[in-house]
């Protein structure tokens, strides 16, 4: 047993200072679950004069990386800056110095992970990512050990506390998308800058490291297919819901004749599913295995103290290994080589509202080109009163995509049609 473990931190903001918090206010706990006294040695932050919530002394502030990455007392490096770089950078250099990685930095994972994870098994190092994914929510760990008995057929959630907090106000409240990403971003639930929340980017890496771990094969996050909700209006969550279901942006991974299906979109959910009942910042991960069947993880999302808490645990996880000359025991599993489908080979129920004429002939002329075009409709609701024409809902059986796609594009050309307005998939 090491008498002291020393961590290095780099990034003092959100996840940092939580990890910082953690680690100090349990620290008496921590040690004796670990059996060595874990001291975080050193913090670096570009800004090292803005008050935390949390003191530390102010001699092991640093705002230079290097200072942490080039110290050899230093064991277990903490990166939670986020992005590429230079925090890929930053990784590389400390791996090849020896120390053990904890990150929280999912677009470094999804997009480099496939490099960085075999050179920290190549040089017997531990690389653990437990908060990229879920924040306070166990998942990486668990689909790596507890669940690494089965073959997971599918994994799917709700991974993104910002676009579930706007989504679970427009269903309560009846407002629309504007007002209420305006409201979550005077709140501090969404970045000034909302771009990688709203639009999807940010489930998509995050479904990219789940999908790279339930299927043992590296997805490629470049062709993960991902819509975001910016055309989600408050008329749709009205259908939605006296249709019996609630929209939820749902990031989506399933095994499919060995190969992979992956993509992000708003989607239909049941009233009755587990995943339609998680709302405002939460999240909630849904995985179907051929052994155990159908688990839920389900917690906060994001947060200080939530994120911070999965990494203290890879910490802590690390620090075992150390003591017990057991690093590098969990090593990546992308040895399979699976195909990933496009979207158009996706098969699901639809919801499509459109306006249109208000005038005889007009339910017939759209449903000989959904006919024509292969997809059979499930229900179908006519709403009046609208000065530019009624709505007209119509939710389809399970339809191949390409054949959605081309009948819409004939029906979008129909006369009678003056707009579609949204098509959302149904995901049962």
């Amino acid at each position: 047993m090491r008498d002291v473990i020393n961590i290095g931190i780099i990034g003092f903001g959100v996840v940092g200072g939580g990890a910082v918090k953690i680690l100090t206010d349990n620290r008496a706990s921590i040690s004796h679950k670990v059996g060595s006294e874990l001291k975080i040695k050193r913090i670096a932050d570009l800004d090292i004069t803005t008050p935390r919530p949390v003191a530390v002394d102010k001699g092991i502030l640093t705002t230079d990386a290097n200072d942490i990455i080039s110290d050899p007392d230093i064991d277990i490096v903490v990166e939670t800056i986020g992005g590429l770089k230079p925090a890929g950078d930053f990784i590389r250099r400390a791996l090849e110095n020896g120390k053990h990685i904890v990150t929280a930095n999912k677009e470094l994972i999804a997009k480099e992970g496939a490099t960085l994870l075999p050179k920290a098994a190549e040089l017997g190092l531990d690389f653990m990512f437990e908060a990229s994914v879920g924040g306070g929510i166990p998942i990486i760990r668990p689909m790596k050990s507890c669940l690494a008995g089965n073959e997971i057929l599918e994994v799917k959630g709700i991974v993104n506390g910002t676009t579930n907090y706007i989504l679970s106000r427009m269903s309560a409240e009846g407002l629309g998308f504007a007002d209420v990403l305006k409201d979550a971003q005077a709140s501090g639930y969404a970045e000034a800058d909302p771009t990688a929340d709203i639009e999807g980017f940010d489930a998509a890496y995050k479904i990219s490291i789940l999908a790279s771990i339930a299927f043992t094969s590296r997805a490629d996050v470049t062709k993960v297919y991902r819509e975001g909700i910016t055309n989600i209006t408050a008329e749709d969550m009205k259908y939605a819901d006296e249709l019996g279901y609630v929209i939820k942006l749902l990031a989506i991974a399933k095994l499919i004749d060995d190969k992979v299906q992956i993509r992000v979109h708003p989607a239909f959910v049941p009233t009755g599913h587990p995943l339609a009942n998680v709302n405002g910042v939460f999240n909630g991960i849904y995985v179907r295995g051929n052994a155990v069947g159908d688990v839920m993880f389900y917690g906060p999302g994001a947060g200080s103290l939530a994120a911070g808490s999965a990494v203290v645990g890879d910490v802590i996880d690390i620090a075992r290994n150390i003591n017990y000359r057991a690093t590098s025991r969990i090593r990546c599993t992308c040895f399979d080589h699976r195909e990933l489908l496009p979207i158009d080979s996706v098969v699901c129920k639809n919801y499509i509202r459109l306006i249109t004429d208000d005038k005889p002939g007009v339910l017939a002329a759209v449903a000989a080109e959904f006919a024509r075009h292969d997809v059979s409709i499930k229900s179908m609701l006519q709403k009046g009163g609208a000065d530019d024409g009624p709505d007209i809902v119509w939710l389809t059986h399970d339809a191949l995509e390409k054949n959605v796609g081309s009948a819409l594009d004939a029906i979008a050309k129909l006369p009678v049609v003056k707009q579609i307005c949204s098509r959302i998939r149904v995901e049962e």
